[in-house]
C-alpha cells in the first residue's frame, strides 16, 4: 500500500496524464510545489514498486496498477470535497480540508461517506433540512 506522500504523487500523476496526456518532472513538480530532484526520487520509487514505468529522459507512464489507485485516489479526493460542499463547509476551507483527511480515511470510511452523499442527493427535502440546520446553527453563534 502506498504511503501519504506516495498517493499524491500518484494522483498528481494521474491527473496530469488525464489532463495532458503526459506527465512529466517538472509538471508534477509545480503541481506539487517540490523540487524536480523529490519528483525524480519519488518517480524512481513508484517505478520500482510497479506503480509507473519510467525511463530517464523519456517520461512515465502509470502502470494498470497505478493506474487503478490513482483512479480510486481522485475519486476519494472528489468525493470528500463533494461531501463538505454538501454539509456546508465554506469554499475557501474545503480544499485544505480534504488534503487534511484525505490520508486518515480508510476506504471504509471512504465508502460510508459515498453512501451518505449520495442519500443526501437523492432527496433535496433532505439537502434543504441540512441547510436550515446549517442556517439555525450560524444565526446562534
Amino acid at each position: 500500500m502506498p504511503t501519504p506522500t506516495m498517493e499524491d504523487y500518484i494522483e498528481q500523476i494521474y491527473l496530469l496524464i488525464e489532463t495532458k496526456g503526459y506527465a512529466r518532472v517538472s509538471a508534477i513538480a509545480d503541481a506539487l510545489q517540490v523540487q524536480p530532484s523529490s519528483v525524480t526520487k519519488m518517480v524512481q520509487k513508484l517505478d520500482k514498486d510497479e506503480y509507473l514505468n519510467y525511463e530517464k529522459y523519456q517520461g512515465l507512464v502509470l502502470t494498470p496498477k497505478g493506474q487503478k489507485i490513482g483512479k480510486r485516489l481522485v475519486y476519494r479526493h472528489d468525493l470528500l470535497e463533494q461531501f463538505l460542499r454538501l454539509i456546508g463547509v465554506d469554499e475557501e476551507n474545503i480544499y485544505k480540508d480534504v488534503e487534511g483527511i484525505e490520508h486518515h480515511l480508510s476506504w471504509n470510511s471512504i465508502d460510508r461517506i459515498g453512501d451518505l452523499v449520495q442519500f443526501l442527493e437523492e432527496d433535496e427535502d433532505r439537502l434543504n433540512h441540512l441547510r436550515q440546520m446549517k442556517r439555525s446553527t450560524e444565526q446562534k453563534d
